[in-house]
Order: C-alpha cells, then sequence, then structure tokens
C-alpha cells in the first residue's frame, strides 16, 4: 500500500512538471547591445594599443596611438611656408609706409607749387611733374595692397592645411568614444594599418536589449515604458525572474525570423519589440536566449 501511495505521488509530480515545462511565455527573442566599431581615422603604424578583448573602457580613455611623423613633417613644412608668406607680408606692409611717406611729401610739394604757380613763381612743367609724381605713388599704392590681399588669401590657404593636418594629427590619437567592454579586437601593435581599418569592437553591458517579438494580435496589449517581466535560463530546469522596460515597439510588420517562436508559434508576419533590461553584474550577454510576459 505503501508503495502504491509512493508511486502515484511520484506520478503526480511528474504530470505537474510537465504542466509547468508546457507553460509559454508571450515573446521570446535574444540579448543584444548597441555594439560600436572604432576604425582607424589616418593611416600608419600602430605605435600603441592598449586594449585586449575583455577590457573595461571609460569614455574619453586614450587607448592607442598612430604614427604621426610623417604628418609632423607635413605640419613643418606649412609652418615653414606661412613664416615665409608673413615675412612677404611684412615687406608690404613695410613698402606701403614708404610710399605714403612719400605721397605725403609729393603732396605737401604740390600745394607749395601751386601757390608758386598762382603768384607765376612756378611753371606749369613743374606742376605737371608733382602731379605725376603723385599720380605714380597712388598706382604703387594700390598694385601693392593687390599684392597683399593675394599674399591674404595664400596664408588662409596654408593656415587652412596646417589645420587639416593638426586635425589629422589629433585623429592619430585613438580615443575610446564610450563607456563598455571590448568584445572584439581586430588589429596588433606594430601593425600598418590603413584609414577606415576596423580596430576593435566596444559594447556597452550594463544595459541590454531583448529583441523579441509579437503577433498583431498581441500588439495592443504592449505599451512603450511598460514593466514587463523577463526570463532567462537559470539552468537546465528554473529560469530566473528579472525586470524590464518596453524601449521600442516596430511601427512595420516583418516575417518572421527562423530562430524565433512566439506565443502562437510560427505566423507569417510579426512585430519587433525591444525590451531594457538593467545588467548590473554582467550575467546578461549578447546572443543570450529570453522570454518575455507582458503584463
Amino acid at each position: 500500500m505503501e508503495m502504491k501511495n509512493h508511486m502515484i505521488w511520484l506520478i503526480l509530480v511528474v504530470l505537474a512538471a510537465g504542466c509547468t515545462s508546457a507553460e509559454k511565455s508571450d515573446a521570446y527573442g535574444q540579448f543584444e547591445a548597441d555594439e560600436v566599431i572604432i576604425s582607424a581615422e589616418v593611416p600608419g603604424t600602430l605605435l600603441r594599443f592598449d586594449i585586449q578583448e575583455g577590457t573595461e573602457l571609460n569614455a574619453g580613455v586614450q587607448i592607442g596611438l598612430i604614427d604621426t611623423l610623417s604628418l609632423q613633417l607635413r605640419k613643418n613644412e606649412a609652418e615653414s611656408s606661412l613664416k615665409a608668406v608673413q615675412t612677404k607680408l611684412e615687406n608690404l606692409n613695410a613698402q606701403v609706409e614708404v610710399y605714403k611717406a612719400q605721397l605725403e611729401t609729393a603732396s605737401i610739394n604740390l600745394r607749395r607749387i601751386e601757390a608758386l604757380a598762382a603768384e607765376k613763381a612756378a611753371t606749369d612743367q613743374q606742376l605737371d611733374d608733382v602731379k605725376g609724381k603723385i599720380k605714380t605713388l597712388d598706382a604703387q599704392i594700390h598694385a601693392v595692397r593687390v599684392q597683399k590681399q593675394s599674399v591674404y588669401a595664400e596664408m588662409e590657404t596654408i593656415k587652412s592645411r596646417i589645420a587639416q593636418v593638426e586635425d589629422q594629427i589629433r585623429r592619430a590619437k585613438i580615443i575610446n568614444p564610450i563607456n563598455g567592454v571590448v568584445l572584439a579586437k581586430y588589429a596588433e601593435q606594430a601593425e600598418l594599418v590603413g584609414q577606415g581599418k576596423p580596430l576593435y569592437q566596444i559594447a556597452n553591458l550594463d544595459e541590454l536589449e531583448l529583441r523579441v517579438f509579437i503577433t498583431g494580435a498581441q500588439l495592443t496589449e504592449v505599451k512603450l515604458g511598460e514593466q514587463v517581466e523577463v526570463l532567462i535560463d537559470k539552468d537546465a530546469n528554473d529560469n530566473e525572474s528579472l525586470s524590464g522596460t518596453v524601449s521600442w515597439i516596430s511601427s512595420e510588420a516583418e516575417f518572421t525570423p527562423k530562430m524565433i517562436q512566439t506565443k502562437d508559434e510560427r505566423v507569417t508576419q510579426v512585430y519587433a519589440v525591444k525590451i531594457r533590461v538593467q545588467n548590473p553584474d554582467g550575467k546578461l550577454k549578447i546572443g543570450m536566449p529570453g522570454e518575455v510576459n507582458f503584463n
């Protein structure tokens, strides 16, 4: 009798377990993060590259440097050109001052001769000579000012070139843009990299998003900002319950991804939904499966 009761109890436990396992969540999906690929912004040799996969990095930290010797040489050459042009401008300014002094003297002389001519004490030739001198000086001053405009334009071109090289030198410093964990490393120190060459991939894993898919019938039940239950595998038999927030609902339907099953099994079209889940202890991983139950 005792053996019979024991067998009945065992059967009930098995049936209860079967009923529990048969329960389905409202939607299924995988965890993902905003993964950022950092690429070389200038070509050159990686003089320093201080990261490994799994390294935690803060935003704004310099983690590498691309050789800038050729860029520095270009900058030095441009700065020398700028100094030469600035010297040329100084000479033109000095020349203008000389012409202005001569013009002032000629103008004084013109007034004097005009006064003498009024008293018949100066000839018309003397008057014409002074006027011609003034006209020539005006023309010379104008010509120098035209040259100065050309020199100014040349200076701006060189300054722009220097600014571009300085920007490239700045970009040779590899600055990590976000807080996160290095997921993949694509280059090594001393490697020659081209502009646009991927260097590493990073993502902030403090908060992940579970992308799930729901049917059109479920769409009206899901609201942005809604708190929902997220389930992940705790072990082979049990789930762990987490809290999540609906952060995005697709406005367009799409065909069901092959690896995803929804509450209604496979349907023709579904809507993608993202559930934001905090991950302070790092237990959630990119690609990990998850389930969600809407309230």
